[in-house]
């Protein structure tokens, strides 16, 4: 068992059987009272972000996981197939371990995927990837004063606001965490 005291952001703890991962906590010692840590927890299993009290000095469960390189294989039925990257084993993940990452998966891509006691819980993109503009519209000159956006698809199949010189082929680097565009890559 830990205590409050041992809280670290990106640590895991374990809550009513559910696997939680700290994304931020906050010691807070009112003026009269004792002192409580509130915190952000967010389900491994299905990203939700709950907030939770503790007060200080309680005890939980630490969760342990391990983050494990995979590549994402293909698509079957409502499920995504990976291959573990240290032992070559092939396991497939349900739509609701994958999440809104899902997404973002294209065949080939090297993913992490946190595994507790054993199986696999989740999985996680890399925060920015590189991939091919596979339809974009003709920007056409004058609309904006300060240099505008438009729509275009990825080769995963999301669409994103990108200025309007990028062209049908160019390979851009997107943040998937806020899906937005970040540049365009050199050929």
């Amino acid at each position: 068992m830990i205590t409050t005291a041992d809280f670290r952001n990106g640590s895991s703890i374990v809550l009513n059987d559910v696997v939680y991962q700290i994304l931020e906590f906050q010691h807070v010692k009112p003026g009269k009272g004792r002192t409580f840590v509130r915190t952000r927890l967010k389900n491994i299993r299905t990203g939700q972000v709950i907030e939770k009290t503790f007060t200080a000095g309680e005890n939980v469960e630490p969760a342990h996981v391990e983050r494990r390189p995979s590549q994402y294989l293909y698509r079957a039925g409502d499920g995504w197939v990976f291959m573990d990257l240290e032992s070559y084993d092939q396991f497939e993940l349900p739509k609701e371990t994958v999440g809104e990452d899902g997404q973002w998966l294209v065949e080939g891509m090297e993913v992490s995927v946190t595994c507790h006691n054993g199986s696999p819980i989740g999985m996680e993109v890399p925060e920015h990837l590189d991939l091919e503009v596979v339809s974009a519209e003709p920007g056409l000159r004058g609309d904006t004063a300060q240099g505008g956006t438009k729509p275009v698809t990825l080769e995963c199949g999301v669409v994103v606001q990108a200025p309007l010189f990028i062209e049908t082929g160019d390979r851009v680097r997107v943040d998937t965490r806020i899906r937005k565009y970040i540049e365009r890559l050199k050929k």
